[in-house]
């Protein structure tokens, strides 16, 4: 059987746009500050290019933050929370987290939590938009995704706070819905870890220079200074020093963007993907997706769950062993890389679908995870 040219499926740090080497860094200057001219102009480019790739309107707000996309949510709400209720929604393991935080850390005392189990999602007809309202844009490790826009109101008093990781460059995010915007470069575009973005609208703007939260904040999550935002760091004037061949690297994936066609082409070869991954879900008999509804179904982070009853009518100690099983076959085989399900999900199997991912490479694996579930199933049997 053919293999993939690329086995890597991971759900982040995700896989390398496609031809992609590390000769095609050479415009990194190492030794160079950040604060150079040289180091603030291909800061700048990260965020022009981003903006027009992602066609975030002009009055929009892009910075980029410590700590990759944890850092920028955290950010948000650490500076934003608290002058008002807040609603925390959540249906996968990275929004309940969210929410854990601003129980349990920030401890706000007017805090409404909308929860769903795997692979389903909350009433977004119920959310409060008179309060702030946190949520991811895309589940990472619960394939879920909200379909759209539609149900985030218009006229909201409160601000709508979207974690948009694995979401950004892949999906059309509504701009005129959202205040606060976080991904990081990881993800969809494949680039470096350990960076954040963040994208705030007037209305965050508005909200960061006429309101204090009671805590301490650290540096690292001070966008403010005597109640006025600290225009730089929306300017390539980072809080911390960036690495600049993370940066180097952020610059390639926008170039290659911009050569496939900007957010259309990288929407076409995220859907793509998704289809294939459908389309043999559904030839299939021993998976499906763990997301019950299709037109919630994440087209990025694929989470599948095994339904062969030869593997569902054992304890989830045993059906995660078949999983781990299957994962370290494919890995051993060099079919695919890091496929198991996130560590808190359900067990079951997580493929990465975006726009760095070649069509061919899945189609190419697909074969091979078949004939691992069969030869460890009949193993056990």
């Amino acid at each position: 059987m053919l293999k993939p040219d690329n086995p890597c499926f991971s759900s982040g740090p995700c896989a390398k746009r496609p031809g992609w080497t590390a000769s095609l860094l050479d415009g990194y200057a190492p030794g160079r500050s950040h604060r150079s001219a040289v180091g603030k102009a291909k800061l700048a480019r990260v965020l022009s290019m981003s903006r027009e790739v992602l066609q975030i309107p002009d009055d929009w707000k892009i910075g980029i933050v410590p700590a990759s996309d944890t850092g920028a949510v955290e950010m948000a709400m650490w500076s934003l929370l608290g002058a008002r209720g807040v609603e925390m929604l959540a249906w996968e393991s990275f929004g309940k987290g969210w929410i854990t935080d601003v129980v349990k850390q920030l401890r706000l005392s007017d805090v409404k939590v909308s929860q769903a189990d795997y692979g389903e999602l909350p009433d977004l007809s119920a959310v409060d938009f008179n309060r702030d309202v946190v949520f991811t844009w895309n589940g990472t490790t619960s394939g879920v995704r909200v379909p759209n826009g539609d149900w985030i109101a218009d006229d909201r008093a409160g601000l709508t706070i979207c974690d948009a990781t694995s979401a950004a460059f892949a999906m059309d995010l509504p701009w005129q819905k959202l205040d606060v915007v976080t991904y990081s470069w990881q993800k969809v575009m494949g680039g470096e870890g350990g960076h954040g973005v963040i994208i705030l609208s007037p209305r965050a703007v508005e909200r960061l220079e006429s309101y204090t939260p009671d805590w301490p904040l650290p540096k690292i999550f001070r966008m403010t200074k005597d109640g006025k935002l600290i225009d730089g760091i929306f300017t390539g004037a980072t809080i911390n020093t960036p690495s600049m061949l993370a940066v180097e690297d952020a610059l390639d994936g926008l170039l290659w963007a911009q050569d496939i066609g900007g957010l259309k082409g990288l929407m076409a070869r995220t859907q793509r993907n998704g289809d294939a991954i459908n389309a043999w879900v559904a030839r299939t008999s021993w998976v499906d997706h763990l997301a019950r509804d299709a037109d919630n179904r994440s087209i990025t982070s694929m989470c599948l769950k095994i339904v062969d009853p030869r593997v569902t009518g054992r304890s989830e100690d045993d059906q995660r062993a078949v999983v781990k099983k299957i994962v370290a076959m494919l890995d051993e085989q060099g079919a695919a890389y890091d496929i198991g399900a996130y560590k808190d999900a359900p067990p079951g199997l997580r493929l990465w679908a975006g726009a760095t991912v070649e069509t061919d490479d899945l189609e190419a694996m697909f074969p091979w995870l078949e004939q691992a579930f069969e030869q460890i199933i009949s193993e056990r049997d």
